[in-house]
């Protein structure tokens, strides 16, 4: 039996993949991927569903890496989206032994169709992903309209009932949903969180202090979907001065403020063994994630505190309408 490895993110052209190799008499298996932007539980649901196995793969610090510098550069907003399927179809040319020719693996396919998505889609970027990848990969929804693979060359699989798809349009696909009689898929909206706009400004400054910071981690990406962030730079003029000669980016403190009560609770229940965290203990108001406090010099801790409690304050609420003559805090620190 022919093996076909997937990488599979569970939405209806990934599915339809499956449904068109699986007519061909190929078994298949599914590959998703797990990291800071995006994760594998749709894929295993779905794949649930299709009584297919699913392999796993956690690529956050790879990704990351891409995410700073893609070779192909980023889309709208901070998606490396060329970069980041060649890494995705790397590892799974790996898995599969056709890179150093083991075979685990017959082929490797994707649900990708020409013309969906003008940066990462089209002919060229589709020939770079290969390029980065170092593996062939078949593209079963538009392989006649592109070269063939050396899988359909090896009649590994019968190019005469692939298909050519390409555009933007959903209508074939969902003629084929009728036609496998898919009873489920999920909506294509969502996905990598990197190709939101707000999100990719907060991940860009996030990434202009690393390595000023702790190493960031998962915590960190998380926190970037919650309340709102401030950035403290440094006014003392001789550290300033130092950082320039040195040729060095200028230390940012970061603080995060709570908008309600569920991101309050978000805040505390990320934060970390180095972390601040301020809250009103006598107002009804926001909480403050002070990040890496325990880690600042004694007058950066002095200056983000400050800063901390003045936003605190501004959006605090004080139910009688009287002037707040004295504060009282929670400060936990480590």
């Amino acid at each position: 039996m022919i093996k076909a490895l997937v990488p599979f993110s569970g939405g209806l052209d990934s599915i339809l993949v499956v449904k068109i190799l699986e007519e061909q008499g190929v078994k298949v298996t599914g590959l998703s991927f797990d990291s800071y932007f995006f994760d594998s539980r749709e894929a295993k649901k779905t794949a649930d569903r299709l009584g297919i196995e699913l392999l796993i793969k956690d690529i956050s610090e790879k990704q990351l890496e891409k995410v700073k510098n893609p070779r192909y550069g980023h889309g709208s907003a901070l998606n490396p989206c060329i970069d980041c399927h060649g890494l995705m179809f790397q590892i799974a040319g790996e898995l599969a032994g056709l890179v150093k020719r083991k075979n685990e693996f017959d082929l490797v396919a994707t649900g990708e169709v020409l013309g969906q998505r003008p940066f990462s889609q089209n002919k060229e970027a589709l020939r770079k992903v290969e390029k980065l990848a170092g593996v062939e990969i078949l593209r079963p929804l538009s392989a006649k309209l592109l070269p063939e693979t050396i899988y359909e060359k090896e009649k590994l699989v019968n190019r005469k009932k692939l298909l050519d798809i390409s555009g933007k349009s959903r209508k074939r696909q969902l003629e084929l949903v009728k036609k496998y009689g898919i009873e489920y898929f999920p909506s294509p909206a969502g996905g990598c969180r990197l190709t939101e706009n707000e999100f990719g400004i907060k991940v860009k400054k996030l990434l202009d202090n690393d390595g000023q910071m702790r190493k960031l981690g998962r915590v960190d990406f998380e926190l970037l979907r919650t309340g709102r962030h401030y950035w403290l730079g440094q006014d003392m003029k001789k550290k300033q001065q130092v950082a320039k000669e040195k040729g060095e980016r200028i230390k940012k403190n970061h603080i995060i403020l709570g908008k309600n009560y569920e991101e309050n609770e978000r805040l505390k229940k990320f934060a970390q063994k180095k972390d601040g965290l301020l809250e009103l203990k006598d107002l009804m108001g926001p909480t403050a994630l002070l990040i890496d406090y325990a880690n600042l010099s004694l007058e950066e801790q002095e200056q983000v505190l400050k800063k901390g409690k003045e936003l605190v304050l501004e959006r605090a609420k004080n139910p009688e309408g009287k002037k707040v003559m004295e504060v009282r805090w929670s400060i936990f620190g480590d």
